[in-house]
């Protein structure tokens, strides 16, 4: 089966406009440079009103403030523009520096070469936990979760962590007006019974996520040592029932644990030595 979809009545001809969206005008600047970042050649006003749907003088007057920036340039006839070298070297700065999310991308890797399953990098937002990173197993079965995702703190193997560093008070305050809900027969709806695994995950130092969050996935975490006070970053093992259960997942967690303290180094080395000094 072909998993490609297709939208018939569009027009090779007529490309999708690209949609400048925004609450100010800042915002607005902001996603005209994604849609110009895309080019790979020169591009002119009367393009970009074609491409974007905006009115002429709205365009103009946004091109006029990108290029008093230094995120644009005129070239050629004067009617062409090109990213600008304050632009370009934004882009080289970013690359350059982005030594943090491709050092713990290379920890993520390693880890799910040596357990075998997918592996994700979590931190606490809100009452949820957010996937910043994840590195999936080559194995044909397993649950895709990509980064950006969001699972409930109460049913997430990484969110018992982080609620066990909160007083009990704290928690309820967090989750008060979150209702727990019940995604699977094994979440945890009271929170009686959340405070209880709570309890038992920060005297363990390791949470399951045993099908709580998606039925037949199985999931152990662990924090990523802070030695400045609490930590908002976790580290996980994600896997179907089938191949990973309480019995197995325990032989893995020497790995996870070595993986979270390899975070951490990446994470203290990234600091300023400044607030180092300071914590």
């Amino acid at each position: 089966m072909n998993d490609t979809t297709h939208t018939p009545h569009q027009s090779a001809t007529q490309p999708e406009i690209a949609r400048i969206d925004g609450d100010t005008p800042t915002l607005r600047l902001f996603a005209l440079l994604e849609v110009i970042a895309q080019k790979n050649q020169f591009f002119s006003l009367q393009s970009l009103v074609e491409e974007t749907g905006l009115p002429k003088p709205t365009l103009h007057r946004m091109l006029q403030q990108l290029e008093s920036a230094g995120m644009l340039q005129r070239d050629g006839d004067g009617r062409h523009y090109s990213t600008g070298m304050r632009l370009r070297r934004m882009a080289e700065q970013l690359l350059l520096n982005n030594t943090v999310h491709g050092a713990r991308r290379a920890v993520l890797r390693q880890l799910v070469d040596e357990v075998g399953e997918s592996c994700n990098l979590t931190a606490l937002s809100g009452s949820e936990v957010l996937y910043l990173d994840r590195v999936e197993t080559p194995a044909p079965l397993r649950f895709y979760l990509h980064p950006g995702s969001r699972v409930p703190a109460h049913c997430s193997a990484s969110g018992k962590l982080f609620l066990g560093q909160m007083s009990p008070s704290q928690r309820k305050r967090l989750l008060e007006h979150t209702p727990l809900e019940k995604y699977t027969a094994r979440t945890l709806t009271t929170f009686e019974a959340l405070d209880a695994e709570v309890e038992r995950v920060s005297r363990d130092g390791y949470a399951f996520d045993d099908e709580e969050f998606l039925p037949g996935l199985f999931c152990l975490a662990v924090l990523v040592p802070n030695p400045n006070g609490r930590s908002n970053t976790g580290i996980a093992i994600q896997a179907p029932v089938m191949r990973l259960s309480h019995d197995k997942v325990l032989k893995l967690l020497p790995a996870l644990q070595r993986a979270a303290q390899a975070m951490a180094k990446i994470e203290a080395d990234a600091m300023p030595e400044s607030s180092q000094s300071s914590a």
